[in-house]
């Protein structure tokens, strides 16, 4: 992966530096510069390529497109700030954006400036001049929030080729902060990420890309951190590396599949760190019929997060089925508290799918299409225990009675409560845990483990420390080949 890094890096011109001065680019924060910046990007554009520099100072404008071999250079103090206004931005396709680049090669943003969309106030306008009736919401304000496509995302780049994100500091999106939909070679590496200003506000979405790096790089966000997503069913998002992040969120830390119309395939996700997280550390999803498969997790720490690990096939799109397979998490260590995770920040994940205790993690396909092939090796993850039968209850003798729910949202909260604190694996097939120890901090009803409708499934090291004694940690339903050492 460093040597695709590196030749991304070059496949960079190493053009001519134009100063945004040169331009007639202000500095002041006042001026809107949308016409100026654009005028820059066409000249360097047509003549030959070359970097855009702009150094100390606020640059206000409105939606820009940034053209094949131009880069955009923020110095260190430079502030991109994105207008106010919700009509200075342009909308594409489904999407508004502060920048755009549209079937682009070798672009770029990169520096240690910022970009700032000064998402808050640009939302609430969008808000008020629905209210108005200036605007239209086609959700009909579900919410009290303006639909994401109606609120500027920072980036939205679509079908380009070599692109370089580096070093900058990208905050307050109005909407998802950065999407990368069916663009090849991208790299995203060495940023910051400050994404938790209103609603939806991901930390950076890869749509549909091939052979892309996001890494080196901190995100907090609203929404999801770094999610991939796949909208067509003509597209795989495939050649995923996610190396060596920081993740919080009050949604999932890196997730992918909600929206898995095409598939997804060989994703690397190494040496990151997830921590106040409300919802999942790691989520994979197959429910809209694409498939998932060729998943490596390695090195992962889990710190205050609300749930570790949540692999789910469903079906929102009948007759159109998922697949999930191939799946291997090694060398992860995780911290589920007893409180709410993500207290105390901006736009907190919503209470919800109560009444229940503390979810395990989770891995539940369907009865017709079993998740296949997951192995867990050296996992190490610590629950409060404390679960309480008075406030929530499913027990041993009702697991019948635990919904399919296969064209429900998929989150890890979604079947309430659920009869193990460790584990639940309901409808899998070819399961290995090697070297697995879960603990439980307090006395909990539930069992550690729970295989309903599971098959040649083998339980290798499985330490549990469970304050009650006398019990087995895993109960076996409806299943075969179960091997327990």
């Amino acid at each position: 992966m460093l040597t695709l890094i590196l030749a991304l890096w070059a496949c960079m011109l190493q053009g001519k530096d134009y100063k945004a001065s040169y331009f007639g680019i202000q500095s002041n924060g006042t001026t809107l510069n949308t016409t100026s910046i654009q005028k820059a990007i066409d000249y360097i554009h047509e003549n030959g390529g070359g970097r855009l520099v702009f150094y100390v100072g606020r640059y206000l404008t409105g939606t820009i497109y940034l053209k094949s071999n131009v880069t955009i250079q923020l110095e260190e103090g430079a502030i991109l700030v994105g207008s106010e206004n919700p009509f200075d931005y342009c909308r594409e396709g489904s999407w508004m954006a502060l920048i755009f680049a549209l079937g682009q090669d070798n672009i770029g943003i990169t520096g240690k400036g910022v970009i700032d969309g000064q998402g808050y106030k640009v939302a609430n306008n969008v808000l008020d001049m629905v209210h108005r009736g200036v605007i239209k919401d086609p959700n009909d304000l579900l919410y009290d929030r303006p639909r994401e496509g109606i609120r500027p995302q920072n980036i939205y780049f679509k079908g380009c080729r070599n692109v370089t994100i580096r070093g900058i500091i990208l905050k307050d999106p109005a909407s998802w902060n950065q999407q990368y939909d069916q663009c090849r070679n991208v790299v995203i590496d060495g940023i910051t990420v400050d994404s938790k200003s209103y609603w939806n506000n991901d930390g950076v979405d890869i749509v549909d890309c091939d052979s892309v790096v996001v890494s080196n790089s901190f995100f907090d966000a609203a929404d999801d951190g770094i999610c991939l997503k796949s909208h067509s069913k003509d597209f795989v998002c495939q050649n995923v590396y996610v190396y060596n992040n920081v993740v919080r969120t009050s949604a999932n830390g890196i997730k992918f599949g909600t929206a898995s119309n095409g598939g997804f395939r060989n994703i690397r996700i190494i040496r990151n760190t997830v921590y106040d997280t409300y919802r999942s550390a790691v989520t994979f999803a197959a429910v809209d019929g694409g498939f998932v498969e060729d998943v490596v997790v390695d090195s992962l720490w889990s710190y205050n997060t609300g749930n570790v690990i949540f692999l789910r096939i469903g079906e929102r799109r009948p007759p159109r089925k998922g697949r999930l397979e191939n799946i291997v998490i090694s060398n992860l260590y995780a911290e589920v508290p007893a409180t709410k995770a993500d207290a105390g920040y901006n736009y907190e994940g919503p209470v919800e799918d109560l009444p229940r205790n503390i979810s395990p993690s989770i891995i539940v396909g369907m009865p017709d299409v079993k998740i296949r092939n997951v192995v867990l090796r050296n996992v190490e993850i610590h629950y409060p225990g404390g679960g309480d039968p008075m406030y929530a209850r499913v027990g041993l003798d009702e697991l019948d009675n635990i919904p399919e729910m296969a064209a429900s949202y998929p989150e890890f909260s979604m079947f309430k409560e659920l009869p193990a604190w460790g584990f639940y694996i309901r409808h899998a097939e070819e399961i290995t845990f090697d070297n697995v120890r879960l603990v439980c901090s307090k006395k909990d009803y539930r069992v550690a483990v729970v295989l309903d409708d599971v098959h040649n499934a083998t339980l290798k090291t499985l330490v549990v420390d469970d304050p009650i004694k006398d019990r087995d940690p895993v109960f076996v339903y409806k299943s075969t080949g179960i091997t327990i050492k």
